[in-house]
């Protein structure tokens, strides 16, 4: 069964009067692409959250955050006294040397100041018991992420078999038209030629040419390579995850032949149907890219 790289995974947990969250979010991507916002308290561990993301994940563009809510609203946002003063007279000493007007309204502008509200935060030490009750939060937002994936993995797989079901039916219905096709162009060199007065011409010698000419608009060959590439996309798809590259690589070589036999098609009917595997084929295209 194929995943699908887009996936959402959220986990809490409670410790002390903390609440730790962790929140997890993933796109397509030809590799992996992981960015990070980690809690100051838990910045001396962000590496192992990489890795576990890495370990999980292994491809996609990939969003983690790990934050706290404190359960003590008072105590949720601890205002840095020293902090605050220490930008107060900076500010002053700056607008005196570089003659800047003062802001109107001190207050707003130092408290959204870097670590004016996080700094007792990140002064805090990490005990063992936190960072284990965090790690497993990170790990649930992981798992529950990789089984949102599982599910629309599953959504997709349908999704393709539809579409392969439909070009097979397709692909089929060329063959009453092929009969066509050869009388048709038979009948339009010899009607051709009989337009032109007073010419000559050694029957033998057109027969051959025609055969010729017909065999190289022959597209049984095609028909069956594009019947084995829908057949080893169906496998490649049983074969787990991990193969969105290569039924990327099989899509195209679909589209070579539905184009190969398109351009062999000078049958109206014929290139209606060739049209329509082209957009089932487009379908499968741009889904495929969200495939592990």
């Amino acid at each position: 069964m194929i995943l699908s790289m887009t996936g959402y995974g959220k986990a809490a947990a409670e410790f002390e009067e903390k609440k730790i969250i962790a929140e997890v979010k993933s796109l397509n991507s030809k590799a992996l692409d992981l960015s990070t916002r980690v809690a100051p308290i838990y910045r001396e561990k962000e590496m192992e959250v990489r890795a576990m993301v890495t370990q999980g994940l292994e491809r996609g563009k990939v969003e983690l955050n790990l934050w706290i809510e404190q359960q003590n609203q008072a105590e949720a946002c601890p205002i840095n006294a020293e902090l605050v003063g220490s930008y107060y007279r900076q500010m002053q000493e700056i607008s005196e040397r570089y003659d800047i007007p003062e802001p109107d309204d001190w207050w707003h502008t130092i408290i959204r100041m870097p670590d004016v509200l996080s700094r007792n935060e990140a002064l805090q030490e990490l005990s063992d018991e936190e960072w284990q009750v965090a790690r497993h939060v990170v790990q649930q937002a992981i798992d529950q992420l990789v089984a949102f994936r599982r599910q629309e993995g599953e959504a997709l797989q349908r999704k393709f078999e539809e579409k392969l079901d439909n070009i097979a039916a397709l692909l089929a219905s060329i063959e009453p038209y092929e009969k066509q096709r050869v009388e048709k162009i038979r009948q339009r060199i010899t009607e051709g030629l009989a337009s032109i007065p007073d010419v000559e011409y050694d029957k033998n010698r057109l027969e051959q040419e025609m055969i010729y000419y017909i065999e190289k608009l022959d597209i049984n060959e095609e028909k069956q390579r594009l019947s084995n590439h829908l057949e080893y996309f169906r496998r490649t798809m049983d074969e787990g995850h991990g193969q969105g590259k290569k039924l990327g690589f099989i899509a195209q070589e679909m589209g070579r032949e539905i184009n190969t036999t398109g351009s062999k098609s000078n049958l109206a009917e014929m290139q209606n149907i060739v049209v329509k595997m082209k957009d089932e084929l487009e379908q499968i295209k741009e889904q495929v890219l969200n495939v592990m």
